[in-house]
């Protein structure tokens, strides 16, 4: 075997999402380059277990450790891999796959794996809240609260988050928080505080939409309360890259947060609920997790762009209308459902 041939270990989660891992281990055996790589493939059979698979990695000097799974494994596996010569790679299987979109992995398995053929690497920043690591999200509130109401749902899959969050959205109270940066004291009631180190919950949800993975900066977003006719708009904007200009939302970056409030209560990292006391605090690392990431996209000639500008200018309008009346219209359809259930 050449010395230049890379040693992965995939490590399956066979419960994360909904899509057929044997699919894809059956992929690796015909489209993974093995000029480049020798590889093993090791199932998780408890919560937990990948964090132990990719420690046992990084000592017996393995190059990657290739998370096949969703945000949750993604976690498990880099907690183990943070401040070593070990690299992640995603084979994005989850229901959300933030971090996976925000690096532009393909979601489509067959693509996926030619992208990890071509694969260069990079080192980027993570997270830590209240001592637990995380590499794409965190956050208090709503979403919070969500992530625990799913992680007890029984099912998995984009409808069931869906279910979860507009069944609870009509019963959820806004808290008022106390906010300490390294430089700034705020007091805000908000209906959830979203710290990102990516830009996405997953599902191409921005939340942060100009987080960056390598600024050494927290990008903080603040949803104050608002009403059932702002639904419409928060939702198109919130996958639309926008959300940031929406009048609900504050947002600003910083490299430490505390936020305080008056109850116990729960938080999320990467999609994953805990418990915890009344404070939290939530701090950024640099550039700690080496990770496998595709070629950059070539973008279009910039020629190109000019010519298609004019039509995007004149049908924009237009089509942002349509979707926004579309939204408006099933918002009111599903809200009017619930509140006869409720």
């Amino acid at each position: 075997m050449s010395d230049n041939v890379r040693k992965l270990i995939f490590v399956v989660n066979p419960l994360s999402g909904t899509r057929d891992k044997k699919e894809i281990l059956e992929l690796l055996d015909n489209k993974l380059d093995r000029e480049k790589y020798s590889w093993t493939v090791t199932y998780t059979e408890r919560a937990g277990h990948a964090v132990d698979i990719a420690a046992r990695a990084v000592a017996e000097k393995y190059d990657a450790v290739v998370a096949v799974g969703g945000d949750g494994t993604i976690n498990e596996i880099a907690r183990s891999l943070v401040h070593t010569d070990t690299a992640l790679g995603i084979l994005p299987c989850g229901s959300g796959n933030g971090l996976a979109r925000h690096l532009r992995i393909p979601m489509e398995p067959r693509k996926a794996i030619e992208a990890l053929n071509m694969a260069g690497m990079d080192t980027i920043d993570y997270g830590r809240i209240n001592g637990h690591d995380f590499f794409c999200t965190c956050g208090v509130g709503f979403d919070a609260f969500v992530a625990f109401k799913f992680a007890h749902a029984g099912k998995r899959g984009l409808l069931t988050y869906l279910e979860t969050t507009l069944k609870e959205v009509l019963r959820y109270h806004p808290e008022t928080y106390e906010l300490d940066t390294e430089s700034d004291s705020l007091r805000y009631k908000a209906f959830l505080i979203a710290c990102g180190n990516a830009s996405q919950y997953g599902n191409n949800a921005y939340i942060a939409p100009h987080a960056t993975l390598t600024d050494g900066l927290l990008d903080v977003t603040i949803l104050e309360p608002f009403g059932l006719l702002d639904v419409p708009s928060l939702s198109y904007k919130l996958f639309t890259k926008n959300l940031d200009q929406n009048s609900r939302i504050r947002s600003f970056r910083c490299k430490t947060l505390r936020i305080h409030r008056e109850n116990p209560g729960v938080i999320h990292f990467d999609g994953d609920p805990m418990m915890t006391d009344a404070d939290v605090r939530i701090e950024l690392i640099e550039r700690g997790l080496h990770v496998l990431i595709p070629p950059a996209r070539q973008e279009p000639a910039a020629n190109m762009l000019q010519k298609a500008q004019g039509y995007v200018n004149d049908g924009f309008r237009t089509i942002q209308e349509a979707i926004v009346d579309n939204i408006t219209d099933t918002n009111r359809k599903i809200i009017r459902r619930f509140t006869k259930k409720s």
